[in-house]
């Protein structure tokens, strides 16, 4: 999988997603097993098709929660956290990784953006379709969010004044207690005007 059919596949997701589930936040999780190099991941995206995917869902203006993830290959996890940071900030930063603690975690290169390994998607653009057309079908025929109970916001309360007469706001009002006389008792520790 690499950056363009990832992309080809992650927007059209994303936008049945916003238009069914309409959502009033996002918690995005940002796994690194996707990127190119990574022990486990059988992907190959780089840091900018993956960083394109969370600038996608930021351009959607909904307040947006990112979460860092998973990735077995921390000196890559490290590499995506940082420059999806700088994406979300909008700040660019140097491809060359600064002297630091950790420097020859990155080595040979010593540079921030990886470079896709020489793999052949064995996605074909068929099942790749398919499997588009699918998920945008799953997604329409929901209802809701499966076991989010989903129901219109209930409008602003509304304040009633009271119009009749108001009692005199320093004095207490006569109330029912225990003995039955009907006068409250002030505690020795309450504060009162005399």
């Amino acid at each position: 999988m690499c950056d363009r059919t990832y992309g080809d596949l992650f927007k059209p997701v994303f936008d049945k997603i916003m238009e069914v589930f309409q959502p009033g936040a996002i918690v995005l999780q940002c796994g690194a097993d996707s990127i190119a190099g990574d022990r486990l991941g059988p992907f190959n995206l780089t840091l900018k098709g993956h960083a394109a995917c969370v600038e996608y869902v930021k351009s959607k203006n909904v307040p947006t929660l990112v979460l860092g993830g998973g990735g077995y290959t921390i000196r890559n996890v490290a590499r995506l956290w940082c420059y999806e940071t700088s994406v979300l900030v909008e700040k660019e930063i140097p491809n060359e990784i600064p002297f630091n603690d950790y420097y020859e975690y990155y080595a040979p290169d010593f540079e921030l953006h990886l470079k896709g390994e020489d793999k052949e998607n064995q996605n074909s653009p068929e099942s790749l379709e398919a499997i588009k057309i699918e998920l945008l079908q799953q997604l329409q025929n929901l209802q809701g969010a499966p076991s989010v109970q989903m129901q219109e916001v209930p409008p602003p309360y509304e304040v009633i004044e009271n119009t009749e007469d108001e009692d005199d706001p320093d004095k207490r009002s006569k109330a029912k207690t225990r003995i039955g006389d009907g006068d409250r008792k002030a505690h020795d520790a309450e504060l009162y005007d005399q």
